[in-house]
């Protein structure tokens, strides 16, 4: 592939990541006279504001995953690559990964962000995240094995054990999880289940601040918990959790200590960088914050090195706020700022250039569970159905693919009118925790489900 005007080689961009930012910036190129090509260690696109449908078996994963090389197919510039790139060398502007090494004349690094735990990485075996479809699915399986195990537990105590859920932090995705867990016991699975009332389950969710949906407008946040404790869910604000031990949560609330047992804990408090803005840093002298994001130009390069760009989650982006916030991590930043390098660069091409990235806020939404959602367009903000029905309409829109979009339109149709959840399939069984069950001998026997 050369260039026709000059008989050489195209410019290269690399792209490392195929979330939001580095699939909008790559869809962005289709005509630019740029050989791309897109890494990413998986080979699939994750529509990740849906996961927590998959980890609660409102959604099978492959609802919202599109794989790469479908989504780019007829790209005919465009190379998708499997692998997880492990250097940089900005001066001879090569790209390490595991099995081979890669030119370019511009890099875009787009690969988000991973769970923190601040310093308590111990606590990721017992909390898990919700990030990866792999996540999603462990979530699942400890979901719906715990009811399993409650349906056979003879003793009330630890019956009351598995039937207590923690979801630690209160922001978009702790929220969604709640609602949708609660929605799962006191709806779904009432039916299911002969040895125990699904409704008894308790679903608690932390947040260390003093209300939920931090970044929300407060009246907002109020509206949202309030909503969550219509569904049936407890929620304790200004609460910090000090340890996750054989089971047990330990939470502080003031000067009080209480320790919460659970089999069920999930983890939505905290997101670090992944490690490429590490290996950016080291490799530029880039700055970063304390999340390990990468802080970027105005026009999303960094420091001394105007072919690297860092977009996304990774990103630190400083300069649209006068009090320097950076700019929140969601899709709709991740997508703009993806559109944004691609023009930026073909106008380069051109010898033009660009103003600085400025993000253009649309408007938050954030669904609580059935007719309850909370939007917040910035003139005008609400909750309830309305809120719940554009939430619904936006999310389908933005899916990737066609048939993903009509796949999820009739996977919610048929559960608004059926209440009912279809993938709620126990996968890994291998890996759950043995339970006791009494026989009608009256002994105990340790049995695994």
């Amino acid at each position: 592939m050369l260039n026709a005007a000059n008989n050489q080689p195209p410019h290269h961009v690399v792209i490392v990541g195929g979330g939001f930012g580095g699939l909008y910036a790559a869809q962005s190129l289709r005509k630019a006279p740029v050989k791309v090509t897109l890494i990413d260690k998986r080979n699939f696109h994750l529509f990740q504001p849906l996961l927590y449908q998959v980890a609660t078996g409102g959604l099978s994963a492959g609802d919202i995953s599109s794989p790469l090389r479908a989504v780019l197919s007829r790209h005919k510039n465009t190379q998708v690559l499997m692998g997880e790139v492990t250097d940089v060398d900005p001066k001879q502007k090569k790209i390490r990964l595991n099995d081979q090494e890669l030119s370019y004349d511009t890099l875009i690094v787009a690969t988000g962000v991973s769970h923190h735990y601040f310093g308590n990485e111990q606590w990721a075996e017992k909390a898990p995240g919700l990030k990866t479809v792999e996540n999603a699915l462990d979530i699942r399986r400890r979901v719906f094995l715990a009811f399993e195990a409650a349906e056979k537990e003879t003793d009330p105590e630890k019956r009351r054990a598995w039937l207590n859920f923690v979801i630690v932090g209160g922001g978009p995705t702790g929220v969604e999880l709640a609602g949708a867990l609660a929605e799962l016991a006191h709806n779904t699975l009432k039916d299911d289940f002969r040895s125990i009332d699904t409704s008894e389950a308790k679903i608690l969710l932390l947040e260390g601040i003093d209300r939920v949906l931090p970044p929300y407008p407060p009246e907002l946040s109020a509206k949202a918990q309030a909503s969550l404790e219509d569904l049936g869910v407890t929620v304790q604000t200004s609460t910090l959790v000090t340890n996750i031990e054989d089971n047990l949560v330990t939470i502080r609330r003031g000067d009080q200590i209480e320790q919460i047992p659970s089999q069920t804990i999930l983890w939505a408090a905290g997101m670090k960088a992944s490690k490429m803005g590490e290996i950016l840093s080291k490799a530029t002298g880039a700055p970063c914050d304390r999340a390990g994001r990468v802080i970027v130009q105005p026009d999303l390069t960094i420091p001394d090195y105007p072919n690297i760009f860092v977009i996304g989650d990774l990103a630190n982006f400083p300069h649209q706020y006068e009090d320097g916030k950076p700019l929140p991590g969601v899709a709709p930043v991740a997508m703009q700022e993806g559109q944004y390098v691609a023009n930026l660069l073909k106008k380069r091409f051109k010898g033009e250039t660009l103003p600085a990235f400025h993000y253009k806020d649309y408007g938050s939404l954030a669904v609580i569970g059935r007719h309850a959602a909370v939007v917040d367009f910035g003139f005008i903000k609400f909750s309830g159905f309305l809120a719940w029905l554009i939430w619904t309409f936006v999310h389908i829109f933005f899916l990737i693919e066609f048939d993903n979009k009509i796949l999820v339109m009739i996977q919610w149709g048929w559960n608004y009118f059926t209440r009912k959840r279809g993938a709620r399939l126990i996968t890994n069984q291998d890996a759950a925790p043995p339970i006791e069950v009494e026989d009608q001998s009256n002994y105990r026997t340790p049995v695994k489900v």
